[in-house]
């Protein structure tokens, strides 16, 4: 069975300052020392939470996209974390998902933080993107998609007439950047739990610290849960470098010997 290794960047982050903050993030990728395969960055990483995509917004081909791909294709890594897109007169809260030949996919934010107003000036996306490394599907989330169970919910491969034995799950792990304040952080840690339990995966969720450019304090409590919903690494209150190895196998054998998922609703999502 495969394994594969993720590295998590829990920072601060500098407000609205994407030069400062790419600078720091260069640094801490160069300084990993551990072998790995994907770094995640928090959501909004070149900026923080921002409400201003009218001066921050960038395009698909502007300067931080490049960057992901500078910094994927030199150090041999899938880089990912979301920026603020400009895309055909719309601004978009855009995970990028960076590979290093140079290839990418995106995930635009489906669940729009009405609370702050995002949905004021971002649009929602419609689809979910999962991708595949080393036979690993990885589903693709950001921040406030995670308080939406049935948007993420494991939707059986090879469902219809086919009985319950010969069901697969669609994805191994799912990763969710995010800007979640240190005020509601409960919630943050519960649900990543019950994330991973409910679909029987690994959950990596990567949060920022310190204040932002609104005076709103993140704890961080990042976090890597394996399939049961054990906590395997969490750190909170401190910027946090972190690479861990996850186990296929261990995945499979949760599966086997519990095999909750086979006994899932069928069901599809309309966007």
């Amino acid at each position: 069975m495969s394994t594969i290794s993720l590295t998590t960047i829990q920072t601060n982050l500098f407000w609205e300052d994407r030069d400062a903050n790419l600078q720091m993030f260069e640094s801490k990728i160069s300084g990993i020392n551990d072998k790995t395969e994907i770094v995640i960055l928090p959501e909004m990483f070149s900026t923080g939470f921002s409400m201003h995509p009218e001066k921050l917004a960038e395009t698909m081909d502007g300067f931080t996209v490049n960057w992901m791909r500078t910094i994927s294709a030199q150090k041999k890594i899938i880089l990912t974390g979301s920026l603020i897109i400009e895309d055909k007169g719309q601004y978009f809260n855009r995970l990028i998902w960076m590979l290093p030949d140079g290839n990418f996919g995106w995930y635009d934010k489906r669940h729009l933080f009405a609370f702050a107003g995002e949905d004021k000036y971002y649009t929602g996306g419609e689809k979910r993107l999962i991708a595949s490394v080393k036979g690993w599907k990885i589903n693709l989330q950001v921040c406030y998609d995670l308080r939406f169970p049935v948007w993420v919910r494991q939707q059986n491969i090879n469902t219809g007439n086919l009985d319950n034995s010969q069901k697969l799950p669609e994805y191994d792990l799912i990763i969710y950047v995010a800007n979640w304040p240190q005020r509601r952080n409960h919630a943050w840690k519960t649900l990543l739990q019950a994330r991973a339990i409910e679909n029987q995966c690994y959950v990596a969720g990567v949060n920022r610290v310190g204040d932002d450019g609104n005076g709103i304090y993140h704890s961080g409590d990042s976090m890597i849960i394996d399939p049961m919903g054990e906590i395997l690494h969490t750190k909170a209150n401190e910027e946090d470098v972190h690479t861990i190895i996850l186990q296929k196998d261990k995945l499979a054998e949760v599966r086997s010997k519990f095999p909750f998922w086979k006994d899932a609703d069928n069901f599809s999502i309309e966007p």
